[in-house]
């Protein structure tokens, strides 16, 4: 399985922007698939995740601001990051859970996923 991070870049303060994660694997549909970001000097974090069913989960800091959505005909994931704020600026990876078996109660951790994409920077100016 492989994963193709996309559409990160420089932005300000408020504005959006509309990550892609393009996946191969006949298997698709079944993935959870995941956004986990990671900041300069800081730990990997959950963002977002979408399992199969179409379930969201959101981490606190950006519900409500942030929307997951997948096509499954064309294996692609999105991340839709609106008001986007200085400190969402970060690489961005999307990761599969290829099994789909994480829920809400364990898609927050990174050590379950299966394969990752390379990651795409944003980066949100005041």
């Amino acid at each position: 399985v492989q994963l193709q991070a996309s559409g990160g870049g420089l932005v300000q303060a408020g504005d959006s922007l509309r990550l892609s994660c393009a996946a191969s694997g006949r298997t698709f549909s079944g993935y959870v698939i995941a956004w986990f970001r990671q900041a300069p000097g800081k730990e990997r974090e959950f963002v977002a995740g979408i399992s199969s069913s179409g379930g969201q989960y959101y981490a606190d800091s950006v519900k409500g601001r942030f929307t997951i959505s997948r096509d499954n005909a064309k294996n692609t994931v999105y991340l839709r990051m609106n008001s986007l704020k200085p400190e969402d600026t970060a690489v961005y990876y999307c990761a599969a859970d290829i099994y789909g078996v994480l829920d809400s109660d364990s898609a927050w951790n990174a050590d379950e996923y299966h394969y990752w994409g390379q990651g795409t920077q944003v980066t949100v100016s005041s």
